[in-house]
């Protein structure tokens, strides 16, 4: 029996890594499809007069269901003890549930179901998200992280875009989530089916005992600094891009003037995408290569600052689309090496997926927090420019405090 705690050592081949990346862009897709088009048209459908309130409490709630769901669904994972492995059965299961959940969205009548129904796409999102993360820690050498880390930048833009041409493609609310759910399933099964998992033996199974459980959620800064670092790094640039991001549709509409504020959104995601995809990769075989991490996230944080500058500053298509590009280039170098960074502070061995849904907690925190920071800036304090002025520094700090780790170069 292949020991699932030990540290892996064999290099993955290229079909592990197609067929995770497949399966991460499904589920990228079916996050993005609807934060970025799908929530805020059925907001404005069901509340015309309150879409912006309306978009950012599904959304909020949605992201506040994910900070419990993806370490919960992490540390179950951890002690699956299942013959399929420790990740597989929770891939498969929170694709189905994932699926079943947009289904319930596509046909909500009012927004007390949209909210019920993004909850619980959020759940069941963040089991298939915790264990496909934690499968790179599983089997990935730590010389080979920084090109995997790339691949997952590449797996998100993918689904970023898919997910945007999906709802935008299919012309509609209930197709566009139709669509998101069909392409979910179809994209995990080769993963799922084709993919070894080690099984995880009983008598390393940790412990389930409630209150040890419970406190296993928290890691503390003190005795683990560098994870405390990576954590609020990655928790600040996380939230100057989710306050960014979160009000861009109506950016384009209010502020910019764009014709078709949709399709602005889609060609956006295009540019920013190209943008991503051509540096990510390329950025994460070089860190592999040289063994340093943190000046790519210090660089690349400052870049995708300096994109929302641009933002504060010219409220504008040409801005806009500028903006983009020096965006993708930034987060895809971020998006790769940072992600090698973490896997390489995490505590311990028997909780990786666990460790890694507190990591997303610094993913999932900012979507509860954004809404609650964005809404008063646009309203009262400065509109648009304000925001995105803000969305900079914060984005700006994150970059900077990234040189507290230690433990990584």
């Amino acid at each position: 029996m292949i020991d699932a705690l030990a540290e892996p050592a064999d290099r993955v081949a290229r079909g592990w890594v197609a067929r995770m990346t497949v399966a991460s862009i499904g589920l990228w897709a079916a996050f993005f499809g609807p934060i970025q088009v799908l929530l805020a048209q059925q907001a404005a459908a069901l509340a015309p007069d309150h879409k912006e309130a309306v978009f950012g409490l599904v959304t909020g709630l949605g992201a506040a269901v994910s900070l419990v769901a993806n370490p919960l669904f992490g540390a179950l994972s951890d002690r699956t003890t299942s013959r399929l492995g420790r990740r597989r059965p929770w891939i498969a299961g929170g694709a189905l549930a994932g699926a079943a959940s947009l289904l319930l969205l596509a046909w909500a009548p009012n927004v007390a179901v949209m909210a019920v129904g993004w909850c619980l796409a959020q759940a069941a999102l963040n089991a298939m998200l915790a264990a496909l993360t934690a499968v790179v820690p599983d089997q990935v050498p730590l010389r080979q992280r920084g090109v995997i880390g790339g691949w997952v930048g590449v797996a998100q833009t993918l689904g970023v875009l898919g997910g945007v041409g999906l709802a935008v493609a299919t012309g509609g609310i209930t197709a566009g989530f139709l669509a998101c759910a069909a392409f979910l399933v179809v994209t995990a099964v080769p993963f799922v089916l084709r993919t070894r998992d080690a099984t995880l033996r009983r008598a390393d199974r940790p412990t389930l005992r409630r209150r040890e459980f419970v406190r296993g959620f928290w890691i503390s800064p003190r005795r683990h600094p560098d994870f405390g670092w990576a954590w609020a790094t990655r928790f600040l640039i996380n939230l100057g891009n989710a306050i960014g991001t979160l009000y861009l549709l109506f950016y384009l509409d209010d502020a910019v003037g764009y014709h078709d504020p949709e399709a602005g959104v889609f060609i956006l995601v295009l540019l920013y995408s190209a943008a991503l995809l051509s540096t990510t990769v390329v950025s994460g075989v070089w860190s592999d290569r040289v063994g340093r991490r943190k000046v790519f996230v210090t660089v690349s944080g400052v870049v995708v600052a300096t994109a929302a500058a641009m933002l504060a500053l010219w409220p504008t298509w040409p801005a806009a689309v500028a903006a983009a590009l020096v965006l993708g280039a930034g987060f895809g170098v971020y998006t790769s090496v940072d992600f090698a960074l973490l896997t390489q502070v995490l505590p311990v061995a028997a909780d990786r997926a666990k460790d890694l849904g507190v990591v997303n907690i610094a993913n999932s925190l900012p979507q509860v927090l954004a809404p609650a920071v964005a809404a008063p800036v646009v309203s009262t304090a400065g509109g648009y420019p304000a925001l995105y002025a803000v969305s900079a520094t914060v984005g700006l700090a994150g970059a900077v405090l990234v040189r507290q780790i230690r433990g990584v170069r």
